[in-house]
């Protein structure tokens, strides 16, 4: 291609320029070979005539085209120079906010100033397993292909960060640590990487300080080494460091500080354990304000100084330690204060023996105060003859103080290095590691000295090295891809490196001129002139003879020669250092001990192969010989071995600003960084070779447009691109084809894509030719058919005109006849009309009359009718409403007495009737009594009446008689009869007036009752009127606010509900978790401490107590709370299955059944004593005949069921009056008429009066049978007959002796009964009694506060009535809920609990009655005299199955541990589930809880043991899960719960559990169905990721819509696997097909498949969408479209079976919007608007992010704009957005399992053989 053809009109060229470094222009015409100038025109539109070089013919440099700005890797750029670099960075940094870009194997971070949201857990995550080309730059893409390559190469791994000084490399260094701490699984938890973090506070304090560039600047450099082992995991690390600035310590220029550690601890002098340092503020010592300012805005030095205090700490830095090592410090400011007092002579100098600051220096280090004053002033010179004390001048005591201060600072550091070193060094064997060297940069200032030297000499060496490195790269990759290649011209700088480094080099003479005594940098500069002046890297300034000009690979640096020597030297005089070794302090004595420098090295070389930066110092009789230049070159050279040994990775921090302003971009600074660091190089050496590369498949998507249509038959896709390049490009040297790749010179791809765009240029001009032609053919046809149109519509007009004129004539004739007509017409009617109305109303009269007769008469007829029917219904309803009213009257009656009667049932048998029918006798005979005593009280009565009457008559008797007698007597009444008729009198008159006060007393005071009464209801019923008015105030003001509220609460309940669900399923998985790590580690601890010793618990029983997460304690077993905690101890914490907190919750529970098996075990003695007593009392004798025998044993039999009957009649008694007291009570409170209470208190005491009747007959009874006993006895000698018969008082007949002591023991029993009957009847009545005044008492004290809160509420305003009224109605109506579920809960508890009992009283009954039966028949072969009938059950099957203790290994074997899916295909879904149902319903049946306890043990061991076993088995996890969940819904079916029971048939209720509660273990099974749930997404989840990215957004759904774009060095890295493991989106709809066939086929709940395709489709969301915004490359319109397709057809999926629910496409919904986002409009505000209101689902950094990332395709599209973005964002910023970018595609959603019960009968399920179950019963 010629020039003329590149530099054409409309060409964009870069032209220099000194503020902008590069400006862009644009030919205005073509440029022809031999002119001098070029005509452009600037961005500004300015015109400019460009000169150019005849001779050397340096044409501008060619811009790339817009669609190649802004790319992830400049060596993607078709042109590849330093306009266009820098140009692509700026692009990056300012419009799209990016801060890394790759340049070939170089990742170019750029400091921004500002914190991103770009270095979180999720960003981690989503880089991890990467390759380096896919996501977009970053510095975790570095890490993870230096991680990748160390896993997969099995070779040591560098990542090489450089910079200037704060342009970020400790920060990428650190991010960079972080990283390999998250993804490689460390077995400590990152528990390295926080030590490294913890020394950075230490390392930052004592290395780092602040410069005029930056105020955190490190100022050495490190380089940490990261060990791990064969796994990969972090198992330590260690750090070397170079160059200490140490001149830093004793000089700072202006505006800079010395190091952070001398300020922090000034600002921290104040406390009192630094008191004895004597230290005041950071400007009174010299040390530290030379450069003025001695604070940085922002920092808190006395802050920082306890992060440091911390970090010591953690590192393992003793307190005592870090004592000493701050005394160290600060004795070095106080050195730096002791005043030198030169002489007069000028030749010596002094100290004064009362310096303060020497003498706290001394003290501070412990050493003696006379010999350091000495030899500070004074040296020692030794010669071969003697020894020479010499004074020093002051500048020489000055430099010797120094040079001390110096090298305490310096020995201090590599100590507390040696120290952090041994807190990360690890004892495990190292398999590989990864160093990070955080490194300074080229450095040029306007003063360069030593330090500045020494650095650019390391970085002259890393070029080397880095150069090497790129061309090996660019020769593997010719040599791959089988290309001819040529060596590539780079620049080589080993002969700087020698000029440096070589004999006789600039270092050479250094050290040789420190070896010369009265060596000065002026002979120094001078032999430097006079060996390397004819060197092309060594030049000499014109205008000094002390300066020199090395010319190094980045830029010319000129050297200032002073002080070069004295540091050089380092010179530190041999009697100081003696007097520091003689320290009194062991740490000082230690810093220069001779053989500590050795130390670290041997510590760290026995696993980590990491030698010391820093030489070992041998001793010396006067100076340490190896000078700072020597130390330095052999680090350097060890450091560079170790690079080379390792494969290394580049990062490049750039510095944007001086100013430290966030997103600022200087041109001129980043250009002199840029060619400082390499990175222009790199780009030299790429665009020497061939730097555009592309596989043939791109390049034939990209290209395709260019081959020829005949060309496009060939189906060789490699044969075309051949043809096609040759075709278009004509010289050969331009491209090279590969093996899979066509290699391009620079500029070609620039070429191909002008060449495309013409292409394309010419198709959108034919097309808009075409369309423009179309357009003008449809607006003529459209003009032509409007006229045609027009003169229709004219025609029409006037043809309708003149058919209205014609048709208006023809109507005016019209008009005109049928005028005529009409008036003719309407003469005739009117005399018509006229006529008939004389007729009518003739006609009219007549008829009027004769009706009018007819009328009369008819009514006449009805009201005779009505009166004699009025009449006859009077007659008849007198005589009605009397009979009703005798009816009704004779009825009330009647219906009285059954109301009483009814009430009286209702409210004593009837309820006594419906608990046993048994109980209606007992209800019937007191019923009786009470109607025997009623009418023996009335007979009583009437007899009471008779005598009354009968007195009274013989009253009058007798005072007729006395009146009689006082007449026959006269006057002489006896004077002793008056008074005792006196005396009567008075004792009546007082009787019948104490009566009468007694009964004006009873009066009063039930008036009064009855007053108070009635005022409280009144004051009742006004405070419910008043309530019920404020509630309709309440309801009529709030109902929307209620409503609102209500909904609002409901939403956050939902949410609350599902928050809590999902911590709950992350604790149950965070346990799967940390009990499969325990496993693990006990196998591992088994494996490593497996000795003849050691002890271990048996296989199951381990399996069994590791495994069980729920109590394996029975609680039939366990008595008492500290047996059960004893038990445990002994079992042991970490063994034993049982929760504590779950034992503590069942510890009530315990207490309830051990309290109930006391009981029952009480009454088990009970009954055996009373067996045991029967059994010599039912032996008859060998005489008794067989008929008494079978008698007793039937009394017997009888006897015991009676027993137990009245022991049940007795609880429902007791029952019955709890129930009857709590309705009077409530009854008596709501209503004041305890008259059925009264009457029931009556019916119980004639009950106490009979059983005291019946008391007494017991004790006459006694006392018989006792005394017949005696009279047996004593007779007993004189009858010999046993079968004599004994007369009895009160009775005719005979009774048998063994009868007679029978019913003696019988009626003993039924006493010892109805006494505690009585006694517990008594004891009950007393507490009825008692409840009942603490309820009048407790209401009494309600009414008066309610009274009291009645009379407090009418002092209030409206508005407080009103609220305090909702407060008390809130208050009231919550206590009565909770007493009323507190009552629900104790009658349910209480009911269920004598169902229990009741249920088993029942079944032993029954097997006693059976057993007896079976051993008398078996004894005698008769019938006994009455039969005991024995019901047998029907032999069908009952949905149990029986199986012995010893079967139940083999049972859990066949049926879980080795039972296979497969095995049951076509059985029924869930068989395993539905068996083990049936066993635990056998052992629930048989009353055998240890057996259920067993069996589901084991169950669920096996099956945490199967899924262990399974952990990648999709079918087999599923399979158990919904085993797992259907044996949950088995247990609620048929728990007997009714809430469970509601859609079970009859038969299906006959199943359920008779005996225990299994709700413990059903919470057990929700636990492990939901491991077992997230072990099924863990699984599909690991199948479906790796698919998700190459179907969704690489894969070309729809064909020939995706562009392809260049592609960079990164697409052809080594990282890259081979092989191709692209997916399509068929392949991941396949795939969940496979899940959704396997989940249905094995019965899984359809809800639990929703939410494991929510859970799915929600990570195919996450993961693509974090996908989308860290790749630029997919960023783009063809990409949405494709989106939109591919998420289409995962929708139709959804609906083809039927799991398209909203829940499922919402998780979509970030996805469906970011594709939506890519190809809607994005320029104008209304757009802008567009956008936001459409992304909701997003956040503003992903809209933002995806904006940014926006790549047009094609030169026809546009790129967004920073306007548009910065819009979006101001449109957004009211937000409240979460902060993080990314999607967390691990999170879980928390899963609910609805309850869904089987249709399933037991008796239903058939077990196929090939299960292997003989042993299994059917009962």
């Amino acid at each position: 291609m010629s020039v003329s053809e590149l530099y054409s009109q409309y060409t964009r060229v870069w032209i220099p320029d000194p503020d902008e470094v590069w400006r862009s222009a644009e030919l205005t015409k073509d440029y022809k070979e031999g002119e001098k100038s070029l005509q452009l025109q600037l961005e500004d539109e300015t015109i400019r005539e460009y000169p150019i070089d005849v001779q050397s013919n340096q044409l501008p440099f060619l811009r790339n085209p817009d669609i190649l700005v802004g790319e992830n890797d400049l060596t993607a750029l078709s042109y590849l120079h330093e306009p266009a670099v820098l140009h692509n960075l700026k692009v990056r940094f300012l419009e799209s906010n990016h801060i890394y870009t790759y340049c070939g194997i170089v990742l170019v971070a750029i400091n921004p100033y500002e914190q991103l949201p770009i270095y979180g857990q999720d960003v981690i995550y989503a880089y991890s397993g990467q390759n380096m080309g896919d996501m977009d730059p970053h510095i975790f893409a570095v890490a993870e292909e230096a991680y990748k390559q160390m896993a997969r190469d099995e070779k040591n791994q560098s990542i090489i960060v450089s910079g200037e000084s704060g342009a970020g490399k400790t920060v990428s260094a650190k991010y960079a640590m972080r990283y390999f701490a998250t993804v490689s699984g460390s077995a400590s938890d990152t528990n390295i990487e926080e030590k490294v973090l913890a020394s950075s506070p230490i390392m930052e304090a004592i290395g780092n300080a602040k410069t005029t560039r930056n105020d955190n600047s490190s100022r050495f450099g490190k380089y940490i080494q990261i060990g791990f082992d064969k796994r990969y995991r972090i198992i330590g690390a260690n750090m070397r460091t170079y160059l200490l600035e140490k001149s830093r310590v004793v000089f700072q220029a202006d505006d800079e500080r010395n190091y952070h550690i001398f300020y922090q601890l000034c600002a921290a002098a104040n406390l009192p354990e630094f008191k004895e340092l004597a230290l005041t503020r950071a400007e009174d010592f010299f040390y530290t304000s030379q450069g003025g300012d001695t604070s940085i805005e922002g920092v808190d030095d006395a802050e920082d100084f306890e992060k440091t205090r911390q970090a010591f700490t953690l590192l393992g830095v003793r307190e005592s330690h870090q004592i000493n090592i701050f005394k160290i410090i600060a004795s070095i400011l106080h050195l730096g204060n002791v005043e030198i007092q030169a002489e007069r002579d000028g030749e010596s100098c002094s100290i004064s023996p009362k310096d303060e600051h020497l003498s706290n220096f001394c003290q501070l280090l412990g050493v003696e105060h006379s010999q350091m004053e000495h030899w500070l002033c004074h040296r020692k010179l030794v010669t071969t003859s003697e020894t020479y004390v010499k004074t020093m001048s002051l500048q020489q005591v000055v430099n010797a103080r120094n040079a001390l201060a110096k090298h305490i600072y310096a020995q201090l550091f590599g100590w507390i290095v040696e120290h952090v070193n041994k807190a990360l060094h690890t004892s495990l064997k190292q398999h590989s590691f990864i160093g990070v060297l955080d490194i300074y940069g080229f450095e040029t200032f306007d003063v360069n000295s030593f330090e500045q030297f020494c650095i650019n000499y390391a970085n002259e060496k890393l070029q080397q090295q880095f150069n090497l490195h790129v061309f090996k790269l660019e020769q593997e990759e010719y040599v791959k891809e089988q290309i001819p290649w040529t060596l590539i011209d780079f620049y080589d700088n080993q002969p700087c490196i020698d000029l440096i480094e070589a004999k006789l080099g600039i270092l050479d003479l250094l050290d040789e001129e420190c070896k010369v005594p009265k060596g000065t940098d002026q002979n120094w500069a001078q032999k430097l002139y006079d060996r390397h002046s004819g060197s092309q890297h060594f030049q000499k300034p014109r205008m000094s003879n002390t300066a020199f000009i090395v010319v190094h690979f980045a830029d010319k640096v000129e050297y200032l020669s002073d002080s070069f020597l004295e540091k050089n030297r380092d010179t530190v005089y041999e009697e100081q250092i003696n007097i520091l070794k003689a320290s009194k302090l062991p740490l000082v004595a230690d810093l220069f001990h001779d053989g500590k420098d050795s130390a670290p090295a041997a510590a760290t070389s026995s696993k980590i192969s990491v030698r010391s930066a820093r030489p070992p110092l041998k001793a010396s009789n006067k100076e340490h010989k190896k000078t700072v230049g020597h130390q330095f070159r052999t680090s350097l050279h060890l450091l560079m071995e170790t690079l080379n040994t390792t494969t290394p990775h580049y990062v490049r921090c750039i510095k944007p600003n001086d100013e430290k302003l966030p997103f600022r971009f200087d041109p001129k600074r980043a250009v002199q960084q840029l060619r400082a660091c390499g990175v222009l190089e790199t780009i030299r050496i790429s665009a020497a070779g061939y730097p555009s590369r592309w596989a043939y498949h791109d390049f034939y998507n990209r290209y395709r447009v260019l081959v020829k249509k005949k060309e496009l038959a060939n189906t060789d896709k490699k044969a075309i691109c051949k043809s096609v390049l040759e075709s278009l490009i004509k010289d050969p040297d331009k491209f090279q084809f590969g093996r899979t790749k066509i290699f391009f010179r620079a500029g070609q791809v620039a070429y191909l894509e002008k060449l495309r765009a013409d292409k394309f240029r010419a198709a959108t001009i034919m097309i808009q030719k075409t369309v423009r032609g179309w357009l003008q053919k449809v607006k003529y046809r459209r003009l032509k058919a409007a006229t045609l149109t027009l003169q229709r519509y004219c025609r029409g007009l006037l043809a309708r005109r003149l058919a209205e004129h014609l048709r208006r004539t023809r109507a005016a004739v019209v008009l005109q006849k049928q005028y005529r007509m009409r008036r003719a017409h309407q003469a005739y009617q009117r005399v018509r009309r006229a006529t008939v109305v004389i007729q009518a109303f003739a006609r009219g009269t007549f008829v009027r009359r004769i009706y009018h007769q007819v009328l009369r008469e008819h009514k006449a007829t009805i009201i005779q009718k009505h009166v004699r029917s009025w009449l006859a219904r009077r007659c008849f309803q007198r005589l009605r409403g009397a009979a009703i009213v005798i009816q009704c009257g004779f009825r009330r009656l009647k219906a009285k007495r059954e109301l009483k009667a009814l009430k009286i049932e209702a409210r004593s048998a009837e309820h006594l009737k419906r608990l046993n029918v048994g109980m209606e006798n007992k209800v019937v005979q007191l019923q009786r009594k009470i109607d025997d005593q009623n009418k023996e009280f009335k007979m009583l009565s009437e007899q009471l009446s008779a005598i009354t009457s009968t007195h009274a008559t013989e009253v009058e008797k007798l005072k007729e008689e006395l009146a009689c007698y006082q007449q026959s007597q006269g006057g002489d009444s006896s004077p002793q009869l008056q008074e005792e008729v006196e005396s009567l009198r008075t004792e009546l008159q007082r009787a019948h007036s104490e009566r009468k006060v007694l009964e004006d007393a009873h009066t009063r005071e039930k008036d009064e009752l009855r007053k108070r009464v009635a005022d409280l209801e009144q004051e009742n019923a006004l405070l419910k009127d008043e309530k019920a008015q404020l509630n309709n105030q309440i309801l009529c003001q709030s109902k929307d606010e209620l409503a609102q509220t209500s909904v609002e609460e409901n939403l956050l309940m939902k949410k609350e509900l599902e928050e809590e669900r999902s911590r709950y399923q992350n604790l149950v998985k965070e346990y799967s978790r940390l009990e499969q790590r325990y496993d693990n580690l006990r196998d591992e601890m088994t494996i490593i401490k497996q000795t003849p010793g050691h002890r271990r618990n048996p296989s199951n029983q381990s399996s069994l107590e590791s495994d069980s997460n729920y109590p394996s304690i029975s609680t039939s077993e366990v008595g008492d709370a500290e047996d059960a905690l004893q038990q445990v101890e002994e079992i042991g914490l970490e063994k034993a299955a049982m929760d504590l907190t779950v034992f503590l919750k069942l510890q009530k529970r315990v207490r309830e059944l051990e309290q109930e098996r006391k009981k029952l075990q009480v009454q088990l003695e009970k009954k055996e004593q009373q067996d045991s007593k029967k059994i010599p009392a039912e032996r008859p004798s060998s005489d008794l005949d067989v008929d008494q025998d079978a008698d007793l044993a039937y009394n017997s039999l009888k006897r015991q069921e009676l027993e137990s009957e009245n022991k049940k009649l007795k609880n429902e008694l007791n029952e019955l009056r709890k129930a009857v007291a709590d309705q009077a009570s409530e009854h008596s409170a709501a209503h004041g008429t305890p008259d059925s209470y009264c009457l029931l208190l009556n019916q119980l005491k004639l009950a106490h009066e009979e059983l005291e009747v019946r008391k007494e007959e017991v004790l006459i009874l006694r006392t018989q049978i006792v005394s017949a006993d005696q009279r047996r006895l004593a007779g007993k000698g004189s009858e010999p007959n046993i079968n004599a018969r004994t007369s009895w008082p009160n009775s005719e007949k005979h009774v048998d002796q063994e009868d007679a002591i029978e019913a003696y023991h019988g009626v003993c029993q039924t006493n010892r009964l109805l006494e505690a009957q009585l006694q517990a009847q008594s004891r009950e009545h007393g507490e009825e009694v008692e409840g009942l005044k603490a309820q009048v008492q407790a209401l009494k004290e309600e009414m008066d506060e309610q009274q009291q809160t009645f009379c407090q509420t009418l002092l209030l305003s409206p508005e407080a009535q009103l609220e305090f009224g909702i407060q008390q109605e809130l208050s009231r109506l919550t206590n009565e809920n909770l007493d009323l579920k507190e009552l629900v809960e104790k009658l349910e508890k209480n009911e269920k609990k004598l169902k229990k009992q009741l249920k088993i009283y029942m079944k032993k009954v029954q097997d006693l009655e059976a057993a007896q039966a079976l051993a008398q028949s078996e004894r005698r072969r008769h019938e006994l005299t009455r039969q005991v009938t024995v019901q047998r059950k029907e032999k069908d099957f009952q949905g149990m199955l029986e199986y012995h203790k010893e079967d139940e290994a083999l049972l859990i074997r066949n049926l879980v541990t080795d039972l296979k899916p497969q095995a049951l295909a076509g059985t029924v879904p869930c068989l395993p589930a539905y068996i083990l149902y049936m066993c635990i319903r056998h052992a629930d049946y048989v009353n055998d809880d240890l057996k259920v306890h067993s069996l589901l043990t084991s169950t669920i061991n096996g099956i945490k043991k199967v899924l262990k076993k399974h952990n990648d088995d999709f079918e087999m996890t599923s399979f158990w899960l919904s085993n797992t969940c259907r044996l949950l819904h088995c247990l609620k079916q048929y728990s007997g719960d009714e809430g469970f029971m509601t859609q079970n048939t009859a038969k299906q209720n006959e199943h359920c559990l008779k005996n225990f509660d299994l709700t413990e273990y059903r919470q057990v099974l929700s636990d492990l169905s939901i491991q077992i749930y997230q072990q099924l997404i863990k699984i599909s989840e690991g199948l479906l990721q790796p698919m998700i990215v190459s179907a969704m957004l690489e894969n070309e759904s729809i064909q020939g819509l995706s562009g392809v774009k260049p592609t960079g060095y990164r697409k052809r890295t080594s990282s890259l696997a081979d092989g191709d493991n692209s997916y399509c989106l068929e392949a991941v709809i396949r795939q969940m097909n496979s899940f959704h066939t396997v989940m249905c086929d094995q019965g899984l709940d359809p809800e639990i498949i929703l939410q494991v395709f929510k859970q799915l489709f929600y990570m195919i969301n996450a993961v693509t969408l974090n996908n989308l915004l860290l790749r630029k490359d997919v960023c783009s319109w063809s990409t949405g479209m494709q989106l939109r397709y591919n998420i289409s057809q995962l929708e139709e999926w959804l609906r083809g079976r039927n799991l398209h629910q909203r829940e499922v496409a919402e998780t979509m919904e970030p996805l469906i919007q970011a594709a939506q986002l890519l190809q809607l409009k994005k320029k104008s505000p209304e757009d802008a608007e567009a956008i936001c209101s459409l992304c909701t689902a997003l956040s503003t950094q992903q809209i933002v992010k995806i904006l940014n990332l926006y790549t047009p395709l094609n030169e026809f599209e546009e790129r967004v704009t920073v306007a548009f973005i910065r819009t979006i964002q101001a449109q957004l910023q009211e937000r409240n957005d979460p902060q993080h970018l990314l999607l967390d595609f691990k999170h879980m959603f928390p899963v609910l399992f609805p309850f869904n019960p089987s249709s399933l009968t037991m008796d239903s399920i058939h077990i196929p053989a090939c299960l292997n179950l003989e042993f299994l019963n059917e009962v």
